[in-house]
């Protein structure tokens, strides 16, 4: 095999024509073999593999700098660059990472993990290359979806100042996540399907390349020139109009294509975007014929596609999906957003059964919440379902469109806590911070799937004002099914009664109480169980109770402790209770790395045996009961 002997970028550029083809076939082969036993991003891969060996062919990496835009489509990359072996550990604790690191390697350029970050990140680099005096490439690959996102065209608007050479890689492949949408969809679906410009310009080139001696001459200088055919016959292109000059579009399965282009947007002392026109999931069925599954896929069945691990029973997001569908055929007010992710989301039943009621605003977080709140105050009651992680990117939308005005949109927050094989890009650790300190904000978590289903119908029917619910990823709790009261605003309940020690939880932490309940109880131990509900605001008639009535108190969240729920609680039981032992349990102030989520909730300490051994460590009038029981 050719692809067991590359171990950098001078075993690509040593290959022959024919080899780049075995090269690329082999390549595939590989992504397919390994991820369908790992899990990964292989959908967007698959498409990039001849784009990524041609970036190889016509640069010199790593001294040239290559970043991508998310980084879930540099596997390919990854491969060529000497780290081939370690995909058998991709995404696991301690293993490679599914995203460009630049502590894993030379050749990864930037750091990436959300959208619509590289034109920005590749110009500022090569801003500070010329301003050092460096001489070296920058470029900035970036998908079709990605470039929905407003920061992309802050980007743009900016590189057209640009007086050296600044490459900009266009991946079109007519897919973000889920099938694209909006006016710069349909704008490079025009330039893709534009027979007439592609015609028209293989025909001339052909004639000219005929010409004796000088023909292939004139041919070069034309496609040099900044005015060519293409604007005769697609007017007032965007990009040239910014400032960027445009080549293409490229075939990106063409690989003697693509190092001809890229090449001649090396010689240019500007900004120039290469517009590479690639298929998601190419060279494997399965992922051809529905790529928006092959995004991010588990373990799967390599000869047919299919996912191994078969879903017993329903996920947090299944829950919302079905819940928010029966809720909204009783209020024709309620409307539902995604940023691009319909599927991840579960807004797709919600989208065939209310196509009207549904939007789709592509990558553009900040305009999701922002066009939500224009929403809320024309009457409506819109449900803003995205990401934790994502939702970060629209945090001055939530404080100065949503909360200012108190407007009544629900954000359902989707993959809260931790996530695992995606990494620190990707933890949903933060939003229980960023979003109980704004004003007018009310947080809710929910300990199990009926609870869920409780906090979206009072969310949606009972709640004015701003509100968000957290849940995890994968799923639903299906314990402590009895405890299913009413929601009231900002009240928790207790679960269990008792006198020693009072766990209070709040969110997927509940189940994890109730499992340390269970183990201490079984030594001997007294507890109470409370489930916080709110998180903001803080239920302090329940936490007022569990003070005046236990000397230890544990407060557990699966978010980072600075600015969290346990800090909150934990400053007004000290006020108060100086007497009452106080231990908070959550994340601590670093981003979590990528791996299984059992693992790292025990590398983290937040598993139950973890917290147990935290508590005795903490509560030192129980030390001696403590150790006694681990010495049996």
């Amino acid at each position: 095999m050719i692809l067991e002997h590359i171990e950098g970028p001078w075993d690509v550029k040593s290959l022959s024509a024919e080899e780049i083809t075995v090269l690329a076939s082999e390549i595939r082969q590989f992504l397919i073999d390994k991820i369908s036993v790992t899990g990964g991003h292989l959908a967007s891969n698959l498409g990039v593999v001849e784009l990524t060996i041609a970036l190889y062919l016509a640069f010199d990496l790593p001294k040239d700098k290559v970043i991508w835009d998310v980084g879930h489509q540099s596997y390919t990359h990854k491969i060529l660059s000497g780290r081939r072996e370690m995909f058998s550990d991709l995404r696991q604790y301690g293993g490679l990472s599914g995203f460009p690191k630049r502590k894993e390697s030379p050749y990864d350029a930037f750091d990436t993990g959300h959208s619509s970050t590289s034109i920005s990140a590749g110009l500022g680099m090569a801003q500070g290359r010329d301003l050092m005096g460096d001489d070296y490439a920058v470029v900035s690959v970036i998908g079709d979806g990605a470039l929905t996102g407003g920061m992309a065209y802050e980007a743009l608007n900016n590189a057209a100042h640009m007086k050296k050479n600044f490459i900009i890689v266009l991946n079109d492949n007519n897919m973000s996540i889920s099938e694209n949408v909006g006016g710069m969809s349909r704008y490079l679906s025009g330039i893709r399907s534009n027979v007439k410009y592609n015609n028209l310009k293989r025909r001339v080139s052909g004639s000219l390349s005929r010409i004796p001696v000088v023909g292939e001459s004139l041919v070069d200088k034309i496609s040099r020139t900044k005015n060519s055919i293409k604007q005769l016959v697609i007017p007032g292109m965007l990009f040239e109009n910014m400032g960027v000059t445009y080549l293409g579009p490229v075939d990106g399965h063409n690989v003697k294509e693509l190092v001809k282009v890229f090449r001649e947007a090396r010689n240019m002392n500007h900004a120039v975007l290469v517009h590479v026109i690639t298929k998601k999931g190419k060279g494997y069925a399965p992922a051809e014929k529905n790529p928006a599954r092959f995004h991010g896929i588990e373990p799967f069945d390599a000869a047919t596609g299919t996912v191994l691990k078969k879903k017993e029973y329903p996920s947090y997001t299944d829950v919302f999906s079905k819940e928010l569908c029966i809720q909204a055929a009783k209020n024709p007010k309620i409307v539902a957003v995604t940023a691009a992710m319909p599927d991840g989301t579960g807004l797709k039943p919600f989208k065939k059964q209310f196509p009207d009621r549904f939007f789709d605003v592509g990558i553009a977080e900040q305009h999701a919440v922002t066009s939500a709140a224009g929403m809320a105050a024309a009457g409506m009651k819109p449900v803003v379902a995205v990401y934790s992680s994502f939702l970060q990117r629209g945090f001055d939308q939530i404080l100065h469109d949503v909360c200012i005005q108190n407007l009544s949109v629900v954000f359902a927050l989707d993959r809260a806590g931790l996530v695992g094989s995606d990494g620190e890009t990707h933890q949903g650790i933060f939003d229980l911070s960023y979003l109980t300190c704004i004003p007018n904000m009310t947080v809710m978590a929910p300990k199990n799937l009926w609870e869920l289903r409780r906090e979206l119908d009072y969310a949606l029917n009972e709640h004015e004002g701003p509100i968000a619910i957290r849940y995890p990823r994968g799923q639903a709790y299906r314990g402590l099914k009895e405890f299913d009261s009413p929601v009231e605003y900002g009240k928790g309940e207790i679960l269990f009664e008792g006198q020693e020690i009072a766990l209070l939880a709040v969110g997927s932490m509940v189940s994890t109480a109730e499992h340390i309940r269970d183990k201490l109880q079984a030594e001997g131990f007294s507890c109470t169980l409370a489930n916080g509900r709110f998180i903001k605001p803080v239920d302090y008639r329940l936490v007022e109770k569990l003070a005046s009535t236990h000397s230890f108190l544990v407060v557990l969240e699966e978010n980072v402790l600075q600015g969290g729920y346990g800090i909150a609680v934990k400053a007004w039981v000290q006020e108060r209770h100086p007497n009452v032992k106080v231990l908070t349990v959550g994340l601590p102030d670093a981003y979590v790395e990528h791996g299984n989520v059992s693992v790292l909730r025990e590398t983290l300490g937040i598993d139950s045996d973890s917290i147990i051994k935290a508590m005795r460590a903490a509560y030192l009038p129980l030390a001696g009961s403590f150790r006694a029981a681990d010495n049996r």
